[in-house]
């Protein structure tokens, strides 16, 4: 509703009150013009793009809410998939084999997968490593060969985050371990509880050895670009925070009914300092919590603590219960991959990460169902 309203006309008397709009009243001025009736939105064409975009988080969530239950709790195995694929894709891009995808607007060359963004491809590489483990873990029946597949596919992922040059890629997929052996745990050792300790350690030290000697021979192959630029780029260097003043005096200004969703990139050209002048334009503000304020106001603000309270009430008991089950504990951690990188990114713009979050949300609402509807019914 909130992008709905931002497109609402209003009077000149009341549209001329507003924060930031007082270069656009001068340009009515000079042209001899009425005030016309104006939106808050800025820009609503972008925000009418915003508002439209919606619609495939929306479609996910009936969708995912059209599910029976039993069905439902093979959506972690659906996400590990996905990232299969992605990650495929993306070993094809690296080799070359894989030419300039005709749908995206991606650099040639990059393990970006799926996506046009090499972070945005990291987080799927890291959600997928959790959703591997909710998918063992809610399986019991085969454990064995599922735990293996997704053993190997835990190495391969990370190994594509090291490749994909993503920072921020690199400390999710560390976190993403720590919250996949968390909701692995009971199965893995139920599995091993009746064998013998040396088998245990055995096991342990050969993942561990495996997923360190991958990794360092990526490194000295000179893979390992997200490392590289770890160690080659200073904060100072990065436009990010070159650019991070500038944003948020955008956001002061702006406050505290924002400026309309999608609106970043065209007012970001009206307050761009001649320091940040180059030749490629910068599209968001790469902190997507900083940016929903900004589109926002104090509106977005409200919506957005309301939405992040409500995750962590209704997540964060599925942690603290034994019982818990492996895919409300998943999309949990999807939850908290996504708002971890939206930090200082905006993965949560793009499509697939939208209906990414819905999966998860419809997850966590559902961690107490431990049946069918058709079992419920009958």
């Amino acid at each position: 509703m909130l992008p709905l309203l931002q497109l609402v006309p209003l009077p000149p008397s009341l549209w001329s009150t507003l924060p930031g709009r007082e270069p656009f009243l001068d340009a009515a001025r000079v042209a001899g013009m009425p005030q016309p009736w104006r939106p808050i939105a800025i820009s609503p064409d972008a925000t009418l793009n915003a508002l439209l975009s919606l619609l495939v988080p929306a479609a996910m969530l009936f969708l995912a809410i059209g599910l029976e239950t039993r069905t439902r709790a093979q959506l972690p195995l659906f996400v590990f998939l996905l990232t299969i694929f992605s990650a495929t894709i993306a070993v094809l891009q690296l080799s070359r084999a894989f030419g300039d995808n005709p749908f995206i607007n991606e650099t040639v060359g990059t393990a970006t997968g799926i996506f046009a963004n090499v972070n945005h491809q990291a987080l799927l590489l890291a959600i997928g490593i959790v959703a591997g483990a909710a998918w063992v873990a809610e399986r019991q029946h085969g454990a064995s060969w599922r735990l293996a597949l997704a053993g190997a596919a835990t190495i391969w992922f990370l190994l594509m985050i090291l490749a994909s040059g993503s920072r921020t890629g690199l400390a999710l997929g560390v976190l993403a371990i720590v919250l996949a052996a968390i909701i692995a745990w009971r199965p893995l050792h139920g599995r091993l509880r009746n064998a013998p300790i040396w088998l245990r350690w055995a096991l342990l030290a050969a993942a561990v050895i495996v997923s360190v000697g991958l990794a360092v021979i990526t490194v000295t192959a000179g893979r390992a670009v997200s490392i590289d630029r770890l160690l080659a780029l200073s904060a100072g260097e990065d436009m990010r925070s070159r650019a991070l003043p500038t944003v948020l005096d955008m956001v002061a200004r702006y406050f505290p009914f924002g400026s309309g969703f999608g609106s970043f990139e065209a007012l970001f050209r009206m307050h761009e300092p001649d320091a940040l002048l180059k030749l490629t334009f910068f599209n968001h503000a790469h902190s997507d919590l900083v940016e929903i304020v900004l589109d926002g106001g104090l509106p977005a603000i409200i919506l957005l603590v309301v939405a992040l309270g409500w995750a962590a009430r209704a997540g964060l008991p599925v942690w603290a219960d034994r019982a818990g089950r492996a895919p409300a504990r998943f999309g949990g951690a999807m939850l908290l991959l996504i708002t971890l990188a939206s930090l200082v990114d905006y993965p949560a713009r793009t499509p697939m990460i939208m209906a990414l979050i819905a999966i998860a949300a419809v997850l966590i609402a559902e961690r107490h169902v431990p049946v069918s509807r058709d079992a419920l019914r009958k």
